[in-house]
């Protein structure tokens, strides 16, 4: 039976302490999303390794991605280049509103609820996505909603006491 020892992991090229290559600030130890910018430097980082000959295992290692991770990546530079690498625009999914829906909810977002005819001046997700679903039978889950919400400013509250001239 073969046991594995920190003494024979050490002697090979890959390390397994803090020392090592894991040290770096792509070790799954730094458990944090990476922005677009920062995943396409370490794609690129992982092609120049493998142009200067690093096995898809160091890679694995140094950068603390799957093996299939890292097989995609040497394939795509192999066959397509680096720039094959490089960010693209990620399109996610179509928009169920147009841009002209869009405007239209900004601007019954800047009149209130009582211009609409509610009896209170303040948006909240399940009223928004009331009035989405009533005038453009477009239904979005409250998560989104408030989304939504937070992208058109601050939640509405009643007019000011100032605002009035009271």
């Amino acid at each position: 039976m073969l046991e594995n020892r920190v003494e024979d992991a050490q002697d090979t090229e890959l390390q397994t302490s803090p020392s090592g290559a894991l040290a770096s600030s792509h070790s799954p130890l730094c458990k944090r999303n990476l922005s677009r910018d920062e995943m396409e430097l370490r794609r690129i980082e992982a092609a120049e390794d493998f142009l200067h000959g690093l096995s898809q295992s160091q890679v694995v290692a140094k950068f603390g991605v799957s093996r299939t991770t890292a097989s995609r990546w040497r394939c795509e530079l192999t066959v397509n280049g680096l720039e094959s690498l490089r960010k693209t625009k990620a399109s996610g999914r179509p928009s169920r509103l147009t841009s002209d829906e869009k405007v239209q909810i900004a601007n019954m977002f800047d009149l209130g609820p009582l211009a609409l005819g509610f009896s209170d001046n303040r948006w909240t997700a399940p009223l928004l996505a009331r009035v989405i679903e009533e005038r453009f039978n477009v239904h979005y889950s409250l998560e989104h909603v408030g989304r939504l919400l937070a992208k058109l400013g601050p939640a509405r509250t009643e007019v000011c006491a100032n605002e009035s001239g009271t």
